[in-house]
């Protein structure tokens, strides 16, 4: 039966340094989601080097937001019978939560384009298409990791999960779901509808990001009612389905609103903001006494 094998180790040494690929996947979303956000920010009128040094700010606060809306969301495994509350520092183990990386990750953007003179808005169009492309490169670590699939199938694109990874309901079944491997798709074509949409219709005042943020939640729907992990439920649901449901309509409601009062986008000279911080030698520079000078 045709299916798609998982790592046995999701940790590799090199020498003395344990490489973990879920670290790897994250990593490199990252980097990939600076660069094609500097690319975009230059494009459409912005200083290069801007994404950078707003990334000091936003990538931090947002590892940090994400692992705190998975704890939060998923406590047991930390703070339930038998659980490990240390567990919940171990980040390389996996579990990071989009909304709380997005959340938090916003407001270190925030800080990052505050201290540049940046307006927020049109710097979120400019990441937009990144951040989904970062989302896609850092499922893969939920690959290496074996955690966060669906239900068992016998679908050729099932996944192999060990034993030691399946929920004890599931023990006698080997193939599951790779929603890790959909919500990766899934975030490759949100990122190219985001560019053409953004070409077509010029959006801008935060509208390319509010377009990620309705589809990412559309396309999570369907994924979050496959997954099997524990989670906690409202009203036989889980949490991630009633947060993608109303971060869905509040992002509509946030596309029409700013359409309907600023139509098309920013002029590029509103996205020059302040220089970064002088040098050392540039300060010397600007102070010392001109030739002429009293």
């Amino acid at each position: 039966m045709l299916s798609i094998p998982s790592p046995g180790d999701g940790v590799w040494n090199i020498g003395f340094f344990p490489l973990r690929g879920y670290a790897v996947a994250i990593i490199l979303g990252i980097a990939l989601a600076i660069w094609i956000g500097d690319r975009r920010w230059q494009a459409r009128g912005g200083d290069h080097g801007v994404v950078v040094d707003v990334a000091v700010w936003a990538v931090p606060f947002g590892i940090i937001g994400g692992r705190i809306y998975h704890v939060i969301t998923s406590p047991a495994a930390y703070f339930g019978d038998g659980g490990d509350p240390m567990g919940a520092f171990r980040i390389w183990e996996g579990g990071l939560g989009i909304w709380g990386a997005v959340v938090l990750g916003g407001v270190g953007a925030w800080i990052g384009v505050r201290r540049r003179g940046i307006p927020l808005p049109p710097f979120g169009d400019a990441l937009a298409p990144g951040i989904a492309v970062a989302q896609a490169v850092g499922r893969w670590g939920n690959w290496v990791n074996q955690e966060l699939f669906g239900g068992p199938t016998t679908l050729p694109w099932g996944v192999e999960i060990d034993l030691a990874h399946r929920p004890a309901e599931y023990l006698d079944k080997a193939t599951f779901h790779p929603t890790f491997l959909y919500e990766s798709l899934w975030m490759l074509a949100v990122a190219g509808i985001l560019v053409v949409v953004d070409r077509r219709w010029q959006l801008g005042h935060g509208r390319v990001f509010a377009l990620y943020v309705a589809l990412y939640s559309l396309g999570r729907l369907p994924i979050e009612l496959l997954r099997i992990d524990p989670a906690n439920e409202i009203a036989g649901l889980r949490v991630n389905v009633w947060v993608s449901m109303l971060v869905l309509a509040g992002a509509v409601l946030y596309f029409v609103i700013s359409w309907r009062r600023a139509p098309g986008r920013e002029f590029p000279e509103e996205l020059r903001g302040r220089p970064s911080a002088p040098t050392a030698e540039s300060d010397s520079e600007s102070t010392e006494p001109q030739k002429g000078s009293s």
